[in-house]
């Protein structure tokens, strides 16, 4: 009699996870065009010289803070000689809320007296002159030659750009160098100006730093959610 042999039970293979590296940028600009059409600079100003200032105020402040000092400061100081020639402990006084308020009153008063001096009054329109201004980095020069002038000199890397680029998987850093260096490779130069309102508007609404809404993003198929 043939003794027939057990089989053994089938091995349950467990299907494998599908590991999203990154979100198409060009779609992906492509959808943040459609969601946030009204996306723009958040901090108000009426010419170059008053964008320049706001950004300097802006660093380690938000908008929303600066947007309440600034009225007040450019009513006083409107021009960049009325900046140059006003005293030091007067501007600390305007701008107190913002933080760092003496480094940045110092700032604003040397940048005013070399636009004065240098510039004729006028804000250089190339980033290499805007650098050289006290209190202005590369990050301040971007947000008044894309935003005062229309000049796509490079791509803004503040907090919210620097959260959902990594996120997003289209940057494996936090050096905001890096990472503009980095978008601005695959990142078409007629975008440049609008990704990071963009980017700022998607973490403000929906990419939150601590609980991002992920269940209601427009993203949510295509994102990695790197770090999430």
């Amino acid at each position: 009699m043939a003794i027939s042999k057990k089989k053994s039970p089938a091995k349950k293979t467990t299907p494998k996870k599908v590991v999203k590296k990154a979100a198409p940028i060009l779609e992906t600009i492509e959808l943040f065009k459609r969601y946030y059409p009204d996306a723009h600079c958040a901090l108000n100003f009426t010419n170059p010289y008053e964008l320049l200032v706001a950004t300097v105020l802006s660093a380690q402040c938000t908008d929303e803070r600066v947007n309440m000092v600034t009225p007040n400061l450019f009513k006083k100081y409107p021009t960049p000689q009325k900046m140059a020639k006003a005293p030091v402990e007067d501007i600390e006084n305007i701008i107190r809320s913002t933080g760092f308020f003496k480094n940045k009153a110092k700032s604003l008063k040397g940048a005013a007296i070399e636009l004065v001096e240098k510039y004729k009054s006028e804000i250089p329109q190339n980033l290499e002159a805007l650098v050289e201004l006290p209190g202005v980095g590369r990050k301040t020069a971007n947000v008044v030659l894309g935003n005062a002038f229309g000049i796509a000199s490079g791509i803004v890397v503040d907090t919210h750009v620097t959260r959902l680029s990594n996120r997003l998987g289209w940057v494996k850093t936090e050096n905001a160098v890096l990472i503009e260096k980095e978008l601005c490779k695959h990142v078409p130069q007629e975008d440049w100006v609008m990704l990071s309102h963009y980017l700022i508007s998607h973490g403000r609404a929906i990419c939150k730093a601590r609980k991002p809404d992920c269940s209601h993003c427009f993203l949510e198929e295509t994102c990695p959610k790197k770090g999430v």
